[in-house]
């Protein structure tokens, strides 16, 4: 099954919600949609109001929104929350010079930026909010459908350059696209599929996922990677394996991203400035520990987090005594 994303949505601090439909809810029907407005009016009594400022990955920025959304729709209307992109270097950059409340990133902080968050008395704590698949983008027009990690680099390199050589005769000349270097994406597969090494000539760098998405639908000597949350009919999902010795899985199916079977998977994070208290930790507590958030990372096209992420998130939390 492929998967869609939602659209970006334009977060400017209150959303309007309206009801949709003629006809008026009757019977239990009523009475369901009557305890539902209960809960969402009791919860957001009970929660902080307050504004938060977060910005980062544009692979999670349709996800951040869209938590947004949910979380001042049903479970604290007084909170006003702004969601922009720009990419995982930006939000953190941001939240090194406390421009922001929370960064989003797909990828790790690195050593050099937290040593350069400590000196600007910068105390970043990481959340775990999700899990990717980073996929391989091709047009559905090409057959090379099962691709090796090794061949993959070779790709992006530029070691392999036409797509006869993997099988496609007619392909012609491979196409490459990329992420900008500001992108946790470009940083994540740069460094866990190319060894750091530089792109191949001619790559062509995107300012976003959107971008590859398009540019991969039109051109049908093209490859890219992307975060499963942008995947749709108009490309192509390649299947990967560890080695050729190992098996190809998609990362179009949660338990593949999950188990480790497929093996380009990483963690969705957000970075905060130093103990999060008041509006901020009900937010964190919320799109960690609620299965609303859980159904905003499926409906966007991300995975669940796994065993691991929510035992690392209790143990932050309780480091930091939240909740408590």
């Amino acid at each position: 099954m492929k998967l869609k994303p939602l659209m970006a949505l334009s977060l400017t601090g209150v959303f309007v919600l309206s009801a949709c439909g003629e006809d008026a809810d009757t019977g239990a029907e009523a009475d369901d949609d009557a305890a539902d407005e209960s809960t969402t009016e009791t919860e957001s009594e009970e929660a902080p109001s307050g504004q938060l400022e977060i910005r980062g990955s544009d692979t999670m920025v349709n996800l951040g929104q869209a938590f947004a959304e949910t979380y001042m729709s049903e479970a604290n209307e007084a909170a006003g929350l702004s969601v922009t992109g720009g990419g995982s270097g930006t939000g953190i950059a941001a939240l090194i010079n406390d421009d922001v409340d929370l960064a989003q990133s797909s990828r790790l902080m690195a050593d050099e930026e937290i040593q350069e968050a400590s000196d600007n008395n910068v105390d970043v704590h990481r959340f775990i909010v999700g899990r990717d698949g980073l996929g391989v983008a091709t047009h559905p027009e090409n057959p090379v459908d099962e691709l090796t990690v090794d061949e993959l680099k070779d790709i992006f390199v530029g070691e392999v350059t036409s797509w006869d050589e993997l099988g496609w005769e007619d392909g012609g000349d491979i196409s490459l696209y990329s992420r900008q270097s500001n992108s946790g994406t470009y940083v994540y597969f740069n460094e866990n599929i190319m060894d750091g090494e530089d792109f191949g000539s001619g790559a062509q760098y995107m300012s976003g996922s959107s971008a590859i998405q398009e540019a991969v639908a039109q051109d049908e000597s093209a490859i890219g990677y992307i975060g499963i949350g942008y995947f749709d009919d108009s490309i192509n999902a390649v299947d990967i394996a560890a080695d050729e010795d190992s098996d190809y899985y998609t990362p179009l199916e949660e338990e593949n991203v999950n188990s480790g079977d497929y093996p380009i998977a990483r963690p969705l994070n957000f970075y905060t400035n130093g103990v999060p208290d008041g509006l901020l930790e009900h937010y964190l507590t919320w799109v960690t520990q609620d299965e609303r958030a859980g159904d905003v990372l499926m409906d966007t096209g991300f995975y669940h987090l796994t065993d691991d992420d929510e035992e690392q998130n209790e143990e932050k939390f309780s480091e930091l005594g939240l909740n408590e």
